[in-house]
């Protein structure tokens, strides 16, 4: 099968191609495993924080990927949850081992043994993948394979990061940055809380009209003010100056959520310029999105088919994912990048 494979950390400054595509095996599904002929898998900025060493990959060469859609081409022995020819997702969240505090109260996203697809695992910038029953999930009928495939993370982990603002209807939110999560944030947050306004943070100007299409009230840059303070705000950027920048937005006991498996920056001293009195007294708060778990995924994948979501998505081969990641390194988003596999 043909994949795409990180071999080695590197920069993206310097190394315009840090993915290689090489000829592997199909690998075989193990007992309680099933293999999937890959149709469509979602590109994320968490596949930049793998190549440039902010997350590394637990093992060398791998496949990384971690938005996958595809068909049930065979099961393993003991694999009986789906059936050859069911149409299926795999997620962020691998594994988990299931028997730690955490598992046995549904945080799996916390547990010692967590391991990430794409990461920990081989992924789905691949023609095939395997993963355990247990961590697939069926994706609706109503998505197209290169639609479903940003749910699995953007979605899923926008879903748990919105859960996790408290937000009540009629509250505001805030969005700081614009790509393949907040769009669909800000589509969940038209359907469940109606009466909310939703105000947008962004650097580009591309990104601030396309949030105004999709029905912000305000859009301004990072160091502009909305004319009111946020109940909440959802920060999706790679980078720590936004976390000064929007703070001071925050209404007394807001809470800011930040919806980032790593920060870019590796200076991270701007974050002492957050002021005591003006960004954090008055019981405001800042809570961090730690992965996803499978009841994550499974709740927002039938939000999604019941809104319907439709994301908005640019569509790549499996040989340009180069391209993909290089585009989303610049900035050049809109909405989420998807690599159609087959």
């Amino acid at each position: 099968m043909k994949a795409m494979v990180i071999e080695k950390l590197s920069r993206l400054e310097e190394e315009a191609s840090p993915l290689t595509i090489v000829d592997l095996p199909v690998p075989a599904p193990k007992e309680n495993q099933i293999l999937i002929k890959v149709s469509a898998c979602g590109v994320c900025h968490t596949e930049l924080d793998e190549i440039e060493g902010r997350t590394p990959p637990s093992l060398f060469p791998v496949i990384p990927g971690h938005q996958i859609v595809g068909v049930v081409e065979k099961t393993g022995k003991s694999a009986k949850k789906f059936r050859v020819g069911d149409r299926v997702g795999v997620a962020w969240i691998f594994s988990a081992c299931g028997n730690c505090p955490f598992c046995l109260s549904g945080r799996e996203n916390l547990c010692d043994e967590f391991k990430a697809t794409g990461r920990d695992a081989h992924g789905g910038y691949a023609e095939y993948a395997t993963v355990s029953e247990g961590f697939a999930f069926p994706i609706p009928g109503i998505f197209r394979d290169t639609e479903a495939a940003p749910l699995l993370c953007a979605g899923a982990i926008g879903y748990r990061a919105l859960s996790l603002t408290g937000i009540k209807n009629g509250e505001t939110i805030g969005l700081a940055g614009f790509g393949a999560s907040a769009h669909l944030v800000i589509k969940m947050v038209r359907h469940r809380y109606p009466d909310s306004q939703v105000y947008v943070f962004s650097r580009t100007e591309g990104e601030r009209a396309f949030a105004q299409e999709l029905g912000a009230v305000w859009t301004g840059d990072f160091g502009d003010n909305p004319p009111q303070k946020l109940s909440s705000i959802i920060d999706t950027t790679p980078v720590w100056q936004t976390v000064v920048s929007v703070m001071e937005n925050l209404a007394k006991g807001g809470r800011l959520v930040i919806n980032a498996i790593r920060k870019e920056e590796r200076d991270k001293s701007s974050l002492m310029s957050l002021d005591y009195v003006r960004d954090l007294w008055m019981e405001k708060e800042i809570k961090t999105v730690a992965n996803i778990t499978r009841k994550d995924v499974e709740k927002f994948l039938e939000l999604a088919a019941e809104i319907p979501m439709r994301p908005d998505i640019e569509e790549f081969s499996l040989e340009d994912a180069n391209t993909a990641l290089s585009e989303m390194k610049a900035r050049k988003i809109r909405g989420a990048k998807v690599l159609r596999i087959s």
